[in-house]
């Protein structure tokens, strides 16, 4: 045979099609059923992980790969080479690989016998192509044109013609950018209060990108948005049954956009209403643009040539003869080119997917259960509490190697369901995960005698941008602006470009000697409602008690305080990165931990919270003191934010700590800067590096954030204390004993685990499939209408995270893009009660979209939930 080949990659397409079969169904039914297919996109500036797939967990993952795949050609695996690229690292063991081939193979009916599908399949599991004499085959391509496959995916009009679809975008994106913009347009849309539809509506008829032709064609269309979809359907040929993947199919094509408009529908209660003014626009200029061209004929059929590399596969590694595939019948020719076809579009995939998880897991569980026990005889001088990132975890480990220190992880909410409005804002900031509702505002105030001289301060500032701003944005004026502020911009520019580091740090300091905030204090006792939100000022003793009693429970720290307990948000610092907030926390909402932290330390401290909580069994030491803190990611850092009077044995806590904190910030300086790139081994001065970086506005990887996040961790600090877990694990405590009833460990699983799960499918997406849902290069993207980045002035709105965000290089990964491990510490009567409790939950690690493993305390076993264990829990 020929040494030449043609590769298979990515090739085939699916066997079946999607979408429910609809007849007069409500439109509004037909749009939500679309809009599965696509995620809500928050601001840039509240930038938080999201699931881009959310809405398809009802299937497995490798089903939604298969229909994501098959109808419009998006991956949800990474290629074949990443894969090469792990086993050749050593993060892949083929004995798992064989394992999981094996198991499919048991699992899945076969057409043909045993030994004939494991040749065929593991042949396609390791090669990448088909020799040419067997593709080119002429007896097979002949068989190819004779046999009935499938019918073709349905496509949207305007991708039949060559450059439409280009043209059809343009048009969406210049009409998103002026109805989303937020206030950073010098001209607003007009008409804009009335909704996206109908703004468009009344403006169309003077756009000038459209032609005469197309613009008069719009002139008596509909006002009714609902309406002009429908009729945009009709006209375009659109059968009712196809209405729903027809739908999808144009949400697909721009899902950042499309992601924005759930996201600002939601926030006004209208969803469906959002995607139908969105649809009616996209598919009523689709109509404008390809009237002259209809009807278009119908593909009926998958394209012949994805046919013949099946024929081929069946050919070369399935060692059949044109002869014995005439003798088959219909059925069995169908069931063998289905076989195939899914084999290597999806599962083969799949298999070196879960090869990767097990051989990750397999080592994890052994660095857990083979671990050091820790001496736990002496007290602890000091407790702290981080968020559950997986940025803590070096920082924490370091910490308790250098002294009697405990740290504890919780999400860095720390289980205040609020919105906090800053000082002076106008603009209240939901301080919590983007699955919870803010239940309460908290808001912060200064003395009038401090507050006045720091708000003519930042007046005086805001006045200064804002007339530069206009001045840039004026016709006339701007022509002089370069003349007026060349100079010094120059000598900017030069000092920030040449020596970033003591520019950088110039700049801050001066940003902080002119702003120059005074200390404030936190509305935390009800008084009172917010007007515009509906929202209670504040909290009720029973709240306050409430919240503190809840995180306490859940972390498992109910007795043996120590003196001084640091409740420690954290926050990044970085410049010139439109992706600050992503590097922030997601459990804040994409912002920094430090209001949470203070409202937390502030209501532990309260004497009425402490005598209620010791009626209930929570007895905390007159003489404990919790302190807020916040934890500088980039810098590996801990600054304090308020310090209120500390006891004498917290004082003498406090003193150590401090002395402890820039030894281990060093360390974990050191551990975090050798993965880097351009770094290498440990520079001589970590925390000089690390500080360059975050002032550095050329700097395209301060930090790696959560990038190598693969496992969810739920359990004591003993169990993990002394292990170097990476900086990949979210660690969680959790203390099953202070929880009989496992309500502690199902709002653990209902709220940080599934913030994590996002966390983890939003790099898994961005890492696997980059082109996608990811940012493409930081370097070369556009910030547009200060809600978000595009790549140039005309792209999609980008959902995910850059490609710097994920990999070293631009043909090596850093993150592996691996599916969420969670891990509890917990018998497993308590496992088999929450997933028999929690459907939701079942359903993510029945279907894949997380693995389940448990440590069972009395016998240290390590179970894994899935298959026939998974199978026998009964479901409520």
């Amino acid at each position: 045979m020929s040494k030449s080949a043609t590769s298979l990659e990515r090739s085939a397409k699916e066997s079946k099609p999607i979408g429910a079969a609809i007849e007069e169904r409500p439109l509004a039914a037909v749009v939500s059923e679309a809009a599965k297919v696509i995620a809500p996109l928050w601001p840039i500036s509240a930038f938080i992980a999201r699931h881009p797939w959310m809405g398809l967990e009802e299937r497995t993952f490798a089903d939604a790969a298969d229909r994501l795949q098959w109808a419009h050609g998006i991956d949800l695996y990474p290629p074949m080479a990443v894969f090469r690229a792990a086993l050749a690292k050593g993060e892949i063991d083929i004995v798992f690989l064989e394992r999981r081939l094996q198991r499919w193979l048991d699992s899945k009916p076969l057409p043909v016998r045993r030994h004939k599908a494991e040749r065929l399949c593991r042949a396609l599991l390791w090669d990448e192509a088909v020799p040419n004499d067997a593709l080119h085959s002429l007896e097979w391509a002949d068989l190819a044109r004779e046999t009935a496959w499938r019918m073709a995916p349905v496509r949207t009009m305007s991708a039949h013609l060559h450059g439409m679809s280009q043209r059809l975008n343009q048009q969406i994106v210049k009409w998103c950018k002026l109805f989303y913009d937020q206030h950073a347009a010098a001209w607003a849309l007009p008409h804009r209060e009335l909704g996206f539809y109908t703004a468009w509506r009344r403006l169309v008829a003077a756009d000038p990108a459209l032609s005469k032709e197309e613009r008069k064609r719009l002139a008596d269309w509909p006002h009714d948005g609902e309406e002009a979809l429908r009729q945009a359907l009709a006209k375009l040929g659109v059968r009712h049954d196809e209405a729903a993947a027809y739908f999808e199919a144009h949400l697909l094509a721009l899902p950042g956009w499309a992601g924005m408009v759930v996201w600002q529908s939601r926030r006004t209660g209208g969803e469906t209403r959002g995607l139908i003014d969105y649809l009616a626009v996209r598919l009523s200029l689709e109509w404008a643009l390809v009237a002259p061209y209809l009807p278009l004929e119908r593909e009926d059929d998958a394209d012949g040539d994805d046919v013949r590399l099946l024929f081929a596969a069946w050919l070369y590694w399935g060692e059949m003869t044109p002869e014995e595939w005439k003798r088959l019948s219909q059925e069995e020719q169908q069931a063998r080119l289905a076989f195939v076809d899914r084999f290597w579009r999806i599962d083969r995939f799949h298999l070196w997917l879960e090869a990767w998880e097990d051989t990750y897991e397999a080592r994890l569980k052994e660095a857990v259960l083979m671990r050091r026990k820790a001496d736990e005889s002496k007290p602890a001088e000091a407790q702290l509490l981080f968020c559950i990132d997986v940025r803590s975890e070096p920082f924490r480990r370091h910490l308790e190697a250098i002294g009697p220190f405990e740290t504890y992880g919780c999400a860095g909410f720390f289980g205040l369901p609020i919105q906090t409005r800053a000082l002076d804002s106008d603009d209240p900031h939901p301080s919590c995960p983007a699955i919870v509702a803010p239940q309460h505002e908290i808001r912060e105030t200064a003395a009038p005698e401090e507050a006045r001289p720091y708000r003519r301060r930042r007046d005086a500032f805001r006045f200064v941008g804002q007339t530069f701003k206009k001045i840039k944005q004026h016709l006339l004026a701007g022509l002089l602006l370069p003349e007026m502020s060349g100079l010094w911009l120059g000598l900017h520019t030069l000092a920030r470009s040449a020596a970033p580091s003591w520019a950088g740090r110039a700049v801050r300091l001066a940003e902080a000697a002119a702003e120059q905030k005074p200390k404030t204090a936190l509305s935390l006792h009800r008084h009172g409602w917010d007007e515009s939100t509906g929202l209670p000022i504040g909290f009720t003793t029973e709240e306050q008690v409430q919240y503190v009693k809840q995180l306490l429970v859940n972390i498992g720290l109910t007795s043996s305080f120590a003196p001084l307990v640091v409740v420690c948000g954290h926050e990044s610092e970085t410049a010139n990165n439109p992706y600050a907030s992503a590097l922030d926390c997601g459990a804040c909402g994409g912002a920094a931990g430090a209001l949470n932290a203070r409202v937390f330390a502030a209501l532990a401290n309260l004497p009425e919270v402490r005598a209620a909580l010791a009626d209930e069994g929570i007895i905390i030491p007159d003489e404990t003191v919790f302190v807020p803190a916040e934890h500088m990611t980039t810098l590996d850092e801990l600054r304090w934010l308020d310090v209120p009077l500390l006891s004498e044995s917290a004082e003498a806590a406090f003193r150590k700590l401090e002395q402890a904190l820039h030894e281990a910030s060093r360390r974990a300086n050191a551990e975090r800067m050798t993965k880097l790139p351009h770094v290498g081994r440990a520079p001589r001065d970590p925390v000089a590096e690390a500080q360059r970086r975050a002032v550095d506005w050329s700097e395209i990887r301060p930090e790696w954030g959560l990038a190598g996040n693969a496992a969810f961790l739920i359990g004591r600090r003993q169990l993990t204390k002394e292990v170097n877990l990476d900086g990949r694990v979210f660690l969680h405590s959790y203390d099953w004993r202070e929880d009989p009833t496992g309500e502690a460990l199902a709002g653990i699983i209902a709220g940080p685990a599934t913030v994590g799960q996002w966390i983890n499918l939003q790099y898994y997406a961005s890492t696997a499939v980059p082109h996608y849902y990811g940012s493409g290069d930081k370097t070369i993207q556009t910030v547009t209408g200060g809600i978000g980045v595009m790549q140039g002035n005309g792209s999609d709105l980008l959902a995910g995270l850059p490609w710097q965000s994920v990999a070293a290089s631009d043909h090596k990964l850093f993150h592996s893009p691996l599916r969420l491990l969670v891990i509890i510490e917990a018998p497993s009567h308590y496992i088999e009660r929450l997933l028999s409790d929690n459907e939701q939950f079942r359903r993510k690690v029945q279907n894949g979209w997380l693995h389940l493993a448990s440590i069972d305390p009395n016998n240290g076993e390590w179970v894994d939930w899935e298959g026939d264990r998974l199978a026998s829990v009964p479901q409520c």
